[in-house]
């Protein structure tokens, strides 16, 4: 098996993911995964398709990853692995399908309009 390359994204982040038969060593920007990513929620949601598909420690990854906050990396990084792990077998498709992580979440931050603080906050109004 050759080395799979996938993408994911997530707001402004984006995952490149190289994935190759291993022991389940994970690399993230040169970083362990739990030095990169120090809680277990966000560890959590990087392993997620792989502990669905029961494929943990079956493969190696290797992840650049960049753009945007720490969540949306972690979330970045869970599209591009279930969209990896769909190349190698697509009897995962079903599995990863039903618990929406082949869907790239389209939410992005709402631009600022003019004459408005923010997006849609508006100036303090004063009647008097």
């Amino acid at each position: 098996m050759s080395i799979i390359h996938a993408i994911g994204r997530r707001k402004t982040a984006v995952a490149r993911v190289f994935l190759k038969e291993g022991s389940g060593h994970i690399s993230i920007n040169g970083r362990d995964l739990k030095t990169f990513f120090p809680t277990g929620i966000l560890q959590s949601k990087v392993l997620q398709p792989m502990k669905l598909t029961g494929t943990q420690e079956a493969y190696d990854l290797k992840v650049s990853v960049k753009g945007g906050g720490v969540t949306g990396q972690a979330e970045a990084i869970r599209h591009a692995i279930s969209r990896a792990l769909c190349t190698i077998n697509v009897e995962y498709r079903p599995v990863l399908k039903s618990e929406g992580l082949l869907t790239r979440d389209p939410r992005m931050v709402e631009r600022k309009k003019y004459g408005r603080k923010k997006a849609r906050k508006r100036f303090q109004f004063s009647k008097r």
